[in-house]
């Protein structure tokens, strides 16, 4: 199902991209050439990659084709913006460059066909997570990042491949709704935004929220490399209609 030719934005999140999830890697692609290309901005919500060490490495071979992927949208016209993810928040300027993106601070609020939007990658509204509140704050201190990336970049990754394990034992012990965003921060995000509509990923439960004239679009996570297959994005056209599109491009409405 080809996108409708009034998409003027699109956005995505969750991919998790790594070396290992081949069929993933290559839908997001597809997506790229086939989507992405059509629209006049393309929106990444955090959690591109599985993790991201550094800016040093940007030219190992995954990394560098799905750059390379990026950046041949940015060439062709299309205004690529990034919000970071709690795996790939240590992503800056150097990758911003390369990618021929715009790093964004969130929350990060968009017009778009007359429509105010709202942007994070979700994350920073799980605020019941308490144990990953404190570890959000730890990380994304400007100090520890600098400390963190004064470190060799072997060693970095398995510093991240100890936490990645340490984040997998820590969510079997955790309900889903305490890793879910809670209803007074989106409340919050509302208000100090003015936007009514927000669209976020993280939490990898895809949907469409609606409080009366407001409404919450999450986005759905990414994984083709294992069954059931799964991912998607959003688009918003000129009028302001939203749209949701499964992974294949069709409409996931």
């Amino acid at each position: 199902m080809s996108m409708p030719a009034r998409a003027i934005a699109l956005f995505v999140s969750d991919l998790h991209l790594q070396e290992s999830h081949p069929r993933t890697a290559a839908a997001f692609f597809r997506f790229l050439a086939e989507h992405a290309m059509a629209a006049r901005e393309l929106y990444l919500l955090g959690d591109l990659f599985e993790y991201w060490a550094g800016d040093d490495d940007l030219d190992s071979p995954f990394n560098k084709s799905v750059i390379d992927a990026i950046r041949a949208v940015s060439d062709a016209g299309v205004a690529v913006y990034w919000i970071a993810g709690n795996r790939d928040f240590l992503v800056g300027e150097r990758f911003a460059q390369a990618a021929g993106l715009t790093l964004l601070a969130e929350p990060h609020v968009a017009v778009i066909g007359g429509r105010r939007i709202a942007l994070v990658h979700g994350d920073a509204e799980c605020t019941d997570d308490v144990s990953y509140m404190a570890f959000r704050k730890q990380v994304r201190d400007p100090v520890w990042q600098q400390q963190f990336l004064a470190m060799p970049l072997a060693q970095r990754k398995a510093i991240i491949a100890g936490l990645r394990e340490g984040s997998r034992e820590a969510h079997t012990g955790k309900t889903l709704a305490i890793m879910d965003v809670t209803p007074a921060a989106i409340d919050a995000l509302h208000v100090s935004t003015d936007a009514d509509i927000i669209i976020h990923g993280h939490t990898h439960r895809p949907a469409l929220h609606e409080h009366g004239a407001r409404q919450r679009f999450v986005l759905p996570d990414w994984e083709l490399d294992a069954e059931p297959r799964r991912g998607g994005w959003i688009a918003v056209n000129s009028n302001g209609d939203i749209s949701r599109y499964a992974w294949d491009g069709t409409s996931a409405d």
